[in-house]
C-alpha cells in the first residue's frame, strides 16, 4: 500500500466495530471538497451505483484531478476514499493502480450487494476515464 492508502487503512482499522469503521468512511465523505454544480452533469453520473454517484476526471499537466460527490452519505465516503488515493496521480498511475486498500479493510466483506457492485463501477469509471488520456 502506498502511504495515501495507508492512512485510509490505519483510520479505519482503528475501529474494530463495522459501524465504528462506517462512521469513519462517513466522516471521508463529509471531508470531501464540494464539486462544481456545474460538473454534476449526466455524463459524470457513474452507471451500476443505487445511488447516484457523480464523478468528473480532468486531466491537467498530465495528473489526473478528480472530484466527486454523491447523494447517501456511505457512498459518498467510498468516492472519497478513491478521490484521497487518485486525485493528482498520473493517468498510467490511476489506470494500473491496484487499490489494496480495500482488500487490506475488508470494504467489500461489509458492503451490500448493491454497493460492492456500485464500488466496483466507480472503479472501472475511474479507469476507463484515466485510460482515456494515455
Amino acid at each position: 500500500m502506498d502511504t495515501r492508502e495507508q492512512a485510509i487503512y490505519n483510520e479505519v482499522t482503528a475501529f474494530d466495530d463495522p459501524l465504528d469503521r462506517y462512521g469513519v468512511i462517513i466522516e471521508f465523505g463529509e471531508e470531501l471538497p464540494p464539486m462544481d454544480q456545474a460538473a454534476k452533469t449526466e455524463d459524470n453520473i457513474v452507471k451500476g451505483c443505487q445511488s447516484t454517484v457523480w464523478l468528473d476526471v480532468q486531466c491537467r499537466a498530465q495528473r489526473i484531478f478528480l472530484q466527486a460527490d454523491s447523494n447517501t452519505a456511505i457512498t459518498k465516503g467510498i468516492i472519497a476514499m478513491l478521490v484521497r488515493v487518485l486525485d493528482g496521480l498520473s493517468p498510467a498511475e490511476v489506470y494500473q493502480h491496484p487499490l489494496s486498500f480495500i482488500e487490506a479493510i475488508g470494504l467489500h466483506e461489509h458492503l451490500s450487494s448493491q454497493r460492492s457492485n456500485g464500488l466496483h463501477s466507480m472503479i472501472q469509471t475511474l479507469r476507463k476515464k484515466a485510460e482515456s488520456y494515455l
